[in-house]
């Protein structure tokens, strides 16, 4: 996608989303990436990001050396009961939202940004609406298969809608399926770049039989307890079939110690329990032949674009559900596997058995996700950004 008009020397873009992982990295990817490529056309990049106090962006902004701003907000509290929409704490919260629309109109009206990336969370709303009334030109970006709350508020204002799936688009409203554009959820580079025997020398798994497959399992940086809980139920089985590296989230390392210091010796030294797995991700990533996880749209990006075979347990509290919406997309392309519903140490075996016992059917798996996969969402995001700057 080329520039129609020359960029400024120095472009200037609001970020604003947040709130969690899945809405601040692909935000903070995006960042990077049209940093370097501003740089490599020597260009300057000032960003400033609006976002709440007490969101994940305020931490990895300021970490990034980037300038914030915070706006109020409201989160609304979905139900399927309509009363409960309208329940106290909503009303005090949607009462909050015209302030911060004012707010962040002041805000993109002193800044004056070449363009406002919104990437979801309940403040793209405030800011969004500001680079209407401001008439800045505004880029959405969605990590889901279905627009979330808050890019559905802002889809007929947006300029370009980044969607990371082609699926997305025939859920779009009619009316602004012109402005969307297929980039992919943007992939951290490093996640990219792993080595499986570094994840072997670095977590010390040198019990590891390396004949058998691997499996990862994670429910994210806190730990699942329904997937610990069917993994503990399913681990002796798992280790008869696999090597296991477990990330259970800190506060569920002992309990899950205590109980694998019951397996047999010649089962347990292919059993790796972490709390947290930190920058060695990359290289368990790489290590991994079938992962076990959450749905999240951040895990579906990475998981896609290495080609690794899936196992998902769906977080059914996730909002509008699109936790099973991500897994059923994917299992319905024979790209992976989704337990919905109440998983069981059962359904676990069933799903995960064929895939550890035939390599065919996980390179099948494999390249089938590698299809969906998008390693250069970054630089399409960019190229959408610069796009929309231009005219």
């Amino acid at each position: 996608m080329n520039s129609a008009s020359p960029l400024p020397r120095t472009f200037r873009l609001i970020v604003t989303g947040g709130g969690t992982g899945g809405h601040t990295y692909p935000a903070l990817t995006a960042i990077r990436a049209l940093q370097e490529r501003l740089t490599a056309e020597g260009g300057l990049l000032d960003v400033l990001w609006i976002g709440t106090p007490d969101g994940l962006e305020a931490r990895v902004a300021p970490a990034e050396g980037i300038a914030f701003a915070t706006v109020a907000t409201g989160k609304i509290r979905r139900s399927r009961n309509p009363l409960k929409i309208v329940s106290p704490a909503n009303v005090r919260d949607m009462a909050r939202v015209p302030l911060g629309v004012a707010q962040a109109r002041r805000i993109v009206a002193d800044f004056r940004p070449d363009v406002v990336l919104a990437t979801g969370g309940y403040v793209a709303v405030p800011a969004g609406l500001a680079a209407r009334m401001c008439r800045r030109p505004l880029v959405l970006h969605e990590q889901t298969v279905r627009l979330g709350l808050a890019n559905r508020k802002l889809a007929s204002s947006a300029t370009r809608i980044a969607v990371s799936s082609e699926s997305t688009v025939p859920l779009l409203p009619e009316t602004v399926r012109g402005a969307a554009v297929v980039t992919g959820n943007p992939v951290r580079p490093e996640v990219l770049s792993g080595h499986p025997d570094k994840a072997v020398e670095s977590l010390g798994l040198l019990a590891f039989d390396r004949r058998l497959p691997t499996v990862y399992v994670t429910g994210g940086a806190q730990g699942s307890q329904q997937i610990n809980g069917v993994v503990r139920e399913a681990l002796p089985w798992l280790l008869e079939r696999a090597n296991v590296i477990h990330q259970s989230g800190p506060a569920n390392v002992e309990e899950l110690r205590h109980h694998a210091a019951a397996l047999p010796t010649e089962l347990s030294g292919r059993y790796h329990l972490a709390g947290f797995v930190g920058p060695e991700l990359p290289d368990v990533l790489a290590l991994a032949d079938v992962v076990i996880s959450r749905s999240g749209a951040g895990t579906l990006a990475e998981l896609t674009a290495l080609g690794k075979p899936a196992i998902f347990i769906p977080l059914a509290s996730s909002a509008g559900n699109e936790q099973a919406h991500n897994a059923t997309h994917l299992a319905k392309a024979g790209a992976a596997v989704a337990l919905l519903g109440e998983a069981t140490a059962a359904s676990l075996r069933d799903a995960v058995g064929p895939l550890l016992t035939d390599p065919g059917r996980r390179d099948a798996m494999a390249e089938r996700a590698r299809a969906h996969g998008r390693p250069d969402a970054a630089a399409r995001l960019v190229d959408v950004i610069l796009s929309a700057a231009s005219g």
